[in-house]
């Protein structure tokens, strides 16, 4: 392989922990033997877990696949809604608590199957009430409340695809997906709460409305305790408690072929128009339900806390459909992390006896930053598994979450996957997978990715592309309204049989993936490739750093250069010699050739309102081009400071 194929300054992490005795013995998943077993007949692997859901019509054929389009349990019709809810009413788990929600402010709810049972059917049938139809299109922006699952749950109930928005977009971006999708009713909120503030989600629906003629009716949910100044169109505007009111409490569920839409959910990338990813609703649920039972390891007894937002998709996966399917207890959360204090999280865990943790390394380093005298307010002894979502994580963040979150004795998922996948796709089975910080570890059985290099061909070990060489159930069926953007963005590089995931990963010599990122974020310096995750863990290493970013600058000797931006944990004051050592730091972790060219110390990055680092903005920094668009940040005052603070540097 050419220097150019592999990635020449790799971060080494040697440490490695096996499955504890007592969670091997009782997992859900402890027979080795899975993962050939899946490899040999993947099909019937995939069938097995299908055969637990319930099925209105049982399929006659597994998949069918005809690259690059794939179908999965043809001829069999399932409902979502019924696997989530109706079958679990039938049984014991009737009164158990589906969802434990607790708003920002402190108020809570909690809703037991039959509570669920009973909401979604009525909403389905207010649905219907306002003319929604099997295969029309529900534009969701609402705040993290009940109402919010209520109302996929019942759009599944009834065969309408729903797109949830996440509540923290503009009205120009809610109003671009509304026009893609042509969504026919639109549920909101009057408002919802965010660090304290409120977001005005029914005027932003209202600024988003001028120009999108598709939307004939509006379902304005109000926020309790909210009291918001907006306004109602006669005609058009309803409101979610006066519907619920006047709903007939029982709805029939549609039968829905394995392969109807059972929603879309768009995804932003640097350049063009959002990418409506849909996806099917017989192989999405089998594949949400599988991965919650095994990698999570839920059963009966378990409290599961995801703290991602359904307006992404780990919220839909991972907090509705999966851990609903299987039956779990899920607590749910409105708020943001540090309100009213920076405890907010591990406060919950104590309080309702949080087992599973699920969240993204952008917390963990954020939960880093503020010490580790937080968490140890708070009694975590109930947890059992921790998670991680949404990026790679940094050797060191791993390590602190393992100490601090997780007392040094539960296993860690890691898990890789992807809006487009569905659902997880790389992680380790807790029962089975010994775990090595930074890494995702292994494939999930039945699913097969590979790292190849610039021709497409294998690496056994090193750096290079993440593909996917054959079809798994929860895989997108295409871009909303655009099959060939979805035919060349995932399969028009190496032929139609090999998904293009977009990013680059190593693989060890135990055959353990690392996942480096976004092949977008690969630095080519002096002709080596440099994945600025590598050098980002490096700077994460060191004790006084909270965390890093990395990107990539022209440089007229080396091509790129490499710019590095910090924040320091609180506490710890910069001094002359500080970037010099930070860059040592980065020389002894990986080699000479990953030595930042210039470290920025910032007191804050740019981040998504769901915590992701805005490294494209940085890029634009760092090169001095204008900045781009910023509404989808948290703060758009922090990319400005930095711009100022890198030109005062550059100057």
């Amino acid at each position: 392989m050419s220097q150019a194929d592999g990635f020449d300054a790799l971060l080494q992490e040697d440490r490695v922990f096996e499955p504890p005795a007592e969670f091997a013995a009782q997992a859900n998943a402890n027979d080795p033997g899975i993962y050939e077993e899946a490899d040999r007949d993947h099909e019937g692997f995939w069938a097995k877990f299908a055969s637990e859901l319930e099925w209105s019509r049982p399929w006659d054929t597994v998949c069918e696949w005809t690259p690059p389009t794939v179908k999965w349990f043809l001829g069999g019709q399932i409902n979502a809604s019924v696997n989530c809810v109706d079958r679990h009413v039938r049984t014991a788990r009737r009164n158990k608590a589906a969802l434990i929600w607790e708003g920002e402010p402190g108020d809570r709810r909690t809703l037991t199957y039959w509570d669920l049972y009973q909401d979604v059917n009525r909403f389905a049938n207010a649905l219907r009430d306002l003319g929604v139809e099997k295969g029309d299109r529900v534009a969701v922006y609402l705040p993290m409340t009940p109402e919010l699952p209520i109302t996929l749950l019942a759009c599944a109930r009834i065969g309408a695809v729903h797109s949830v928005v996440f509540a923290g977009f503009s009205a120009e971006s809610l109003r671009d997906r509304i026009n893609d999708m042509q969504a026919k009713v639109v549920v909101t909120g009057d408002g919802g709460y965010r660090r304290g503030g409120v977001i005005p989600l029914k005027q932003i629906t209202d600024d988003a409305l001028d120009g999108a003629p598709s939307v004939e009716s509006v379902v304005v949910m109000h926020r309790e305790g909210l009291d918001a100044d907006i306004s109602m169109q006669d005609g058009r505007d309803h409101w979610y408690h006066d519907l619920m009111a006047k709903a007939a409490p029982r709805c029939d569920p549609q039968p829905m072929d394995s392969e109807d839409l059972l929603f879309t959910l768009y995804t932003s990338g640097t350049t063009g128009k959002p990418k409506g990813i849909a996806h099917a609703t017989g192989g999405y649920l089998v594949g949400t339900y599988a991965t919650s039972k095994w990698v999570f390891d839920l059963k009966e007894e378990d409290v599961f806390f995801c703290t991602a937002d359904i307006g992404w998709v780990t919220g839909h996966s991972y907090l509705v459909y999966g851990p609903l399917a299987n039956g779990a207890t899920c607590v749910m959360y409105e708020g943001a992390p540090d309100t009213p204090h920076r405890g907010r999280f591990w406060e919950m865990v104590e309080r309702y006896g949080v087992t599973v943790f699920y969240t993204a390394p952008t917390a963990i380093r954020a939960f880093m930053k503020w010490g580790t005298d937080i968490p140890a307010k708070f009694d975590m002894s109930t947890l059992r598994l921790l998670g991680t979502v949404g990026e790679p994580i940094n050797p060191e963040a791993w390590m602190w979450y393992h100490a601090n979150i997780g007392g040094a004795r539960v296993p860690i998922v890691d898990t890789w996957w992807q809006t487009e996948t569905g659902a997880i796709c790389v992680a380790p089975l807790p029962g089975l997978v010994a775990l090595k910080p930074g890494s995702a570890t292994r494939p999930f059985p039945g699913i097969k990715p590979m790292v190849v290099n610039e021709q497409g061909e294998e690496v056994k070990v090193g750096g290079g592309y993440l593909v996917m060489k054959r079809p798994w159930p929860s895989m997108l069926r295409t871009i909303y309204g655009d099959h060939e953007r979805y035919v060349k963005t995932y399969f028009g590089r190496w032929g139609p049989d090999v998904y293009v995931t977009g990013d680059g990963a190593k693989i060890d010599d135990d055959g353990y993936l690392w996942l480096l990122g976004r092949v977008d974020d690969v630095l080519n310096v002096s002709g080596h490739r440099v994945g600025t995750m590598e050098v980002e863990s490096a700077l994460v290493d060191h004790p006084d750093v909270a965390e890093a970013a990395v990107v990539g600058k022209p440089h007229e000797i080396k091509g790129q250069g490499i710019a590095a931006f910090v924040t320091l944990k609180e506490g710890v004051t910069p001094h002359d010699g500080t970037i010099g050592v930070l860059k040592q730091h980065v020389v002894t972790k990986i080699g000479a050739i990953a030595r930042p060219d210039e470290i920025v110390l910032a007191a804050d990055l740019p981040k998504t309102r769901s915590g992701k680092i805005m490294r494209r903005l940085l890029r634009d920094v760092a090169e001095g081009k204008a900045l781009g668009d910023v509404t989808t940040l948290a703060d758009p005052t922090v990319v400005a400071k930095l711009r100022d603070q890198y030109a005062d540097k550059e100057g």
